[in-house]
């Protein structure tokens, strides 16, 4: 197959969305829209990706990676857009696959058949096409009597006839690079919008003696374009329902689907139950077995197999397998938790390593801390690792003990086979199978209530 070569047209600043983000920087089940298109291109075996940019550019930029940018300073039009990267295609040969930066929903497998269908009818352009129920503001297809396309009229310069033709341009064209370069040469602005039409070289290539086909999509969600809110939720939808789907064919079960958002590039194993309000993003991975939720963010995290993890938030952290999280946990960035380990309600995880079979069940804060195997924290355990200043350490060793409302105070290691009494604030080096002590000894003032004037029932 002959090299294709992508030019995706993400210059607008999408004024309908009534936002201070350029359009194609908005997200959908957490990554932008010109980052589908960049992957769906991708995967259909483009080799080259060309992006045009405008509004925020320098954020655009930095949103995706291994894609080349040329700038359109004045949004003149799709034809005009694609002038800015006639330089990088002159010469080449191969196939240029033109695409707007807000239909995240056109996926590889339709951009492959279509390039198929291209390359067999040996087409100079191919315009993916549909069939919708109302196509207002849409380009018109308008067909010869063979069939073939015999032009594309934009919804605004449409006669009355024209407009009630329902079969739209999808804005995906696949041109031939030097039938798409020579068309682009003699580009005008003849129109109601004063601007140039990329619609407007299927005239010119058909009037050179070349020829113009059509794809015709079954699945008309997927060439949906973003230009309000109401079509990004529409969008939302759209792809929530598809990931999701596409992770119950491979064995993963949703109770309510419809409450769940997970990112496109998250992984999950088979039998894994997720509940409701599950949100799951970035590069998370979950294994098998696992139960996930209800009410659960877990972002760019590997949890292993046999995990449950409930009503909670698990940030750039790993868990190992059959261990349990929350209700109410918090892992922050960093943590790493062994297995075997239960993480319980309230307690609060940053930058810190959990090991094999510790628990951590109640009320508490452990940061920048290093817990060996077997260890009890007990409740209200508090790791205090910030002296105003700097972060410091602790380490606290295999098999010890540390009692409720225990102060750590970094930096100090608790050494292994170790317990410290309940109620103590620990500042120094306990030592191998010691007891810790560090709290006053409780005194006994007799009568004190009375004579303080206390007593609740004298007050009756």
């Amino acid at each position: 197959m002959q090299p294709l070569i992508t030019v995706i047209l993400a210059a607008g600043a999408g004024t309908r969305m009534k936002s201070g983000t350029a359009k194609v920087l908005h997200k959908i089940c957490g990554q932008t829209l010109l980052a589908y298109v960049v992957d769906a291109a991708r995967k259909a075996g483009s080799s080259e990706i060309i992006a045009v940019i405008g509004h925020q550019a320098d954020l655009v930029r930095e949103s995706v990676k291994d894609v080349t940018f040329v700038l359109q300073e004045e949004q003149l039009g799709t034809g005009h857009a694609v002038m800015q990267a006639r330089h990088l295609l002159e010469g080449k040969v191969g196939t240029v696959l033109v695409v707007c930066g807000d239909t995240p929903l056109i996926t590889a497998r339709t951009l492959k058949q279509a390039y198929e269908t291209h390359l067999k009818d040996k087409n100079h352009v191919t315009v993916i096409t549909a069939r919708v129920s109302d196509p207002t503001g849409y380009g018109r297809i308008i067909r010869g009597r063979d069939g073939r396309i015999g032009s594309i009229v934009e919804h605004k310069d449409a006669t009355e006839e024209q407009r009630a033709i329902n079969e739209i341009n999808s804005g995906i064209y696949f041109f031939e690079a030097p039938a798409l370069l020579k068309a682009l040469e003699g580009l005008g602005n003849a129109n109601s919008q004063g601007e140039y039409y990329l619609t407007d070289t299927i005239g010119a290539i058909l009037s050179d003696h070349g020829s113009a086909g059509a794809y015709l999509t079954h699945d008309s969600s997927e060439i949906l374009g973003i230009n309000d809110r109401f079509q990004l939720a529409e969008a939302e939808r759209t792809m929530r329902d598809r990931i999701i789907h596409e992770h119950m064919k491979n064995g993963v079960t949703f109770i309510l689907p419809e409450t769940s958002v997970i990112g496109p590039n998250v992984e999950i194993g088979r039998d894994t139950v997720i509940y409701p309000g599950t949100l799951l993003e970035g590069g998370t991975k979950i294994g098998g077995r696992c139960v996930i939720g209800p009410y659960t963010r877990i972002s760019d995290s590997v949890v292993c197999e046999d995990v449950y993890i409930m009503n909670s938030v698990v940030l750039e952290s790993q868990i190992g397998s059959n261990s349990k999280v929350g209700p109410f946990a918090y892992l922050r960035p960093g943590s790493s938790i062994g297995n075997n380990v239960k993480i319980g309600d309230f307690v609060e995880l940053k930058n810190s390593e959990i090991g094999d079979n510790t628990k951590v069940s109640h009320l508490a804060y452990i940061g920048d801390a290093l817990v060996g195997k077997n260890v009890n924290m007990g409740c209200g355990v508090v790791v205090v690792n910030y002296d105003g200043s700097k972060k410091h350490r602790t380490v606290v060793g295999d098999y010890a003990f540390v009692g409720c409302n225990v102060n750590l105070v970094s930096p100090v290691e608790v050494k292994p086979h170790s317990y410290i009494a309940a109620g103590s604030t620990i500042t120094e080096e306990v030592p191998e199978y010691s007891l810790a002590i560090a709290r006053s000894r409780q005194t006994i003032i007799s009568d004190w209530v009375k004579r303080k004037g206390f007593d609740k029932n004298n007050n009756d």
